[in-house]
C-alpha cells in the first residue's frame, strides 16, 4: 500500500476512541457482510443524534509495533505518519444500547480494499477500534417529502435514514447495487418506494443508472430535502440535477462522495480537502 494513511483535523476530544470486540458476522448478500461488534468497551461508546453516524475504522499496518491496547491519539502523537494505521469510513447501520451492540456493513469484493477482506474474515473475539461517531444528517420532519439516492456504499445509511422516517413520510429512494443478488430488505414508510438500479456486469462507478433514474423520476408535489451520496463521478452528476435542472438549494441537500473510482481512500480523503476537491 502505497498511500499516506489520511491526516485529520480531529482530536482526541472531538473522535474519541472506542475499541469493541467482534460478536459475529452476518451475510446479507453474496457483497455485503454486516459485523456485529460489542463487548467491554462498548460502555465507551458515545452514540450521536445523527442517521448518517459513521466511524473511522483503524486497520493497523503490519510489522509496525503499536502499543496495546492500541491507542490511536497516543500513536499519532509519538509515530510518523507511514506507520499510523489506515482508517476507513464506515456508517454504523444500527446501536442496539440495551444489548450493547452496534453493526457495520461492509462491502465485499474479493481481495479488493482493507476493510472488506477484513469483515468477510472476521470471527467473534476480534478487536474491531475506531473514532467518532461523526455525522450531520437527519431528516427534516418539515419536508413535505424525502429523495434518497445511492450506490452499495451508501446503502447502510440510506437504509438507517429511511428507516428514522416515520410511518406517514412520504418520498422516493433509488439504490445502484451489483446485481439483484444485492437487494435487502429496508423498512420503509408505505409512500416511500425503493427502486433498486442493478448493473448487472458494469463495474462499479461506471454505470448512468442512478443519475438517469433520479433525473427520469416523476417527482411527487412539496418540499424534497435529499440524501444522496455515492461515488464521487455520481455525485458529481446529481449535483447538475438536484442543483441546475431541478433548481434546489443547498439547504435541502445533504450530497457527498464516499469514495472515487480508482482511487483508495487515504487519496480521496486528501483529495476533498483540496479547493477542486471541496468543489
Amino acid at each position: 500500500m502505497t498511500s499516506l494513511p489520511a491526516a485529520t483535523s480531529a482530536t482526541r476530544q472531538s473522535r474519541p476512541q472506542t475499541n469493541l470486540t467482534v460478536l459475529r458476522r452476518e451475510e446479507l448478500s453474496p457483497h455485503m457482510v454486516r459485523i456485529v461488534a460489542g463487548g467491554e468497551g462498548f460502555s465507551g461508546y458515545v452514540n450521536n443524534g445523527y442517521v448518517d453516524r459513521y466511524v473511522k475504522i483503524a486497520f493497523p499496518q503490519p510489522g509496525v509495533a503499536y502499543p496495546e491496547p492500541l491507542d490511536l491519539w497516543a500513536v499519532r502523537e509519538s509515530l510518523p505518519r507511514e506507520q499510523w494505521p489506515y482508517t476507513r469510513t464506515y456508517t454504523v447501520r444500527w446501536v442496539d444500547e440495551a444489548a450493547g451492540e452496534l453493526a457495520i456493513d461492509f462491502v465485499i469484493h474479493g481481495d479488493e480494499g482493507l476493510a472488506g477482506p477484513w469483515a468477510a474474515k472476521a470471527q467473534p473475539g476480534d478487536s474491531l477500534v475506531f473514532t467518532g461517531p461523526g455525522g450531520a444528517y437527519n431528516p427534516d420532519p418539515a419536508a413535505d417529502w424525502h429523495l434518497f439516492a445511492g450506490d452499495e456504499a451508501a446503502l447502510p445509511a440510506i437504509a438507517a435514514a429511511i428507516e428514522s422516517l416515520p410511518p406517514h413520510a412520504r418520498g422516493l429512494a433509488f439504490l445502484e447495487v451489483d446485481s439483484e443478488a444485492e437487494i435487502q430488505p429496508i423498512a420503509a414508510p408505505a409512500g416511500l418506494p425503493i427502486h433498486w438500479l442493478p448493473r448487472n456486469g458494469v463495474p462499479a462507478g461506471s454505470s448512468e443508472l442512478l443519475v438517469s433514474a433520479v433525473r427520469n423520476a416523476v417527482w411527487p408535489e412539496g418540499r424534497v430535502q435529499v440524501f444522496a451520496h455515492g461515488e464521487r463521478g455520481y455525485m458529481k452528476s446529481l449535483r447538475e440535477v438536484l442543483y441546475r435542472e431541478r433548481g434546489l438549494d443547498r439547504a435541502q441537500v445533504s450530497l457527498s462522495g464516499y469514495w472515487a473510482k480508482g482511487r483508495v481512500e487515504d487519496d480521496f480523503q486528501a483529495e476533498k480537502k483540496l479547493p477542486i476537491g471541496q468543489i
